[in-house]
């Protein structure tokens, strides 16, 4: 799911000339650079951490820096996986990169099957002492407010604010050790219904990998952010709604493009739920109901209480469905 996403973020970002954009590993292994870099650098990339670190708490025992507990407990990483980390903020700051976007996937350990308790997305920032922070917040307020449109903020507690800052995650920075802009996003947790639906997976990581690539623009180019879709702001959208929907049953993308366009309409979620409680599943649940009925009184529907019949699927469609040109 992290390459997946991280590849069509470099597609759509590589439709723009003024962007160079590296990934530092498919599905298999580490890309050329990044392996060769490792192999070659190791011993360096050991002292360069060594040298940061020590500056840091050089500068704790002098009272000139001061560190801060996190917000939300991190899961440690063999030596190994940290120097490789380490590995990439040294490349990033030789080769004067400006922004690195880490892709992460969040999880919740022991949920066994059952979905755990949490969901949501957050963004990890570097603590406003590190040199990168004030560039890096600017960047990732453009990218939450993308983010925050459609997908629920994570509810796990210290994340709720949706933007953190750290000083002890590397991969944004730890010991003060990146000069680009670095921020790491965590676009959910495994077991939410979008990503364990096949038919739903892809296109919602796309959808993310979208958003995150109009919040990159918002910050740079506003006026041309959404110049990959005309004017719309998903992918999701425009969708052409053909047969009905009356249950669960019903297939899900058409429920997750319906549950989309009410979002976009404003009836999704209902007024007193939030988008953890109603997430964008591709089932028509009770939250997708509610939210029809809504969209169903703005358009004088009757006869379809909180289903998709004829007379809402022409309404959808002549709102959000696709346009003959």
């Amino acid at each position: 799911m992290t390459v997946e996403l991280a590849d069509d973020l470099q597609q759509f970002l590589s439709q723009n000339s003024r962007y160079q954009v590296f990934i530092t590993r498919d599905t298999q292994a580490w890309s050329p650079t990044f392996a060769d870099y490792f192999s070659a650098k190791w011993n360096d990339i050991i002292a360069w951490q060594k040298a940061h670190k020590d500056e840091i708490i050089n500068l704790e025992r002098l009272g000139q820096f001061q560190a801060v507990t996190p917000e939300v407990d991190h899961q440690t990483v063999p030596n190994d996986v940290a120097m490789r980390i380490y590995g990439i903020d040294k490349w990033v700051d030789e080769n004067d990169i400006d922004i690195v976007v880490h892709v992460h996937f969040n999880d919740y350990p022991g949920h066994g099957k059952a979905p755990g308790k949490y969901s949501g997305f957050t963004i990890y920032v570097p603590q406003k002492e590190y040199d990168n922070s004030t560039t890096t917040q600017a960047i990732a307020d453009t990218v939450f407010k993308r983010l925050d449109k459609y997908s629920a903020v994570s509810d796990l507690s210290g994340e709720s604010g949706g933007i953190v800052q750290d000083q002890d995650l590397i991969a944004i920075g730890a010991y003060n050790s990146v000069d680009a802009a670095s921020m790491l996003i965590e676009y959910g947790y495994i077991y939410e219904p979008q990503f364990t639906d096949d038919a739903l997976r892809s296109p919602a990581i796309k959808d993310l990998a979208f958003q995150t690539y109009l919040g990159l623009q918002d910050f740079f180019d506003s006026n041309n952010a959404v110049s990959l879709s005309g004017s719309l702001d998903t992918l999701v959208m425009p969708h052409k709604w053909t047969n009905p929907i009356m249950s669960d049953n019903a297939r899900s993308s058409d429920v997750f493009a319906l549950q989309t366009a009410l979002l976009i309409d404003g009836d999704y979620p209902p007024a007193d739920k939030s988008k953890n409680n109603c997430p964008r599943t591709g089932k028509l649940g009770p939250c997708t109901r509610e939210a029809l009925q809504s969209f169903q009184n703005k358009f004088s529907i009757t006869g379809e209480k909180g289903i998709v019949g004829p007379k809402t699927i022409n309404a959808l469609n002549s709102v959000f469905g696709v346009k003959a040109i």
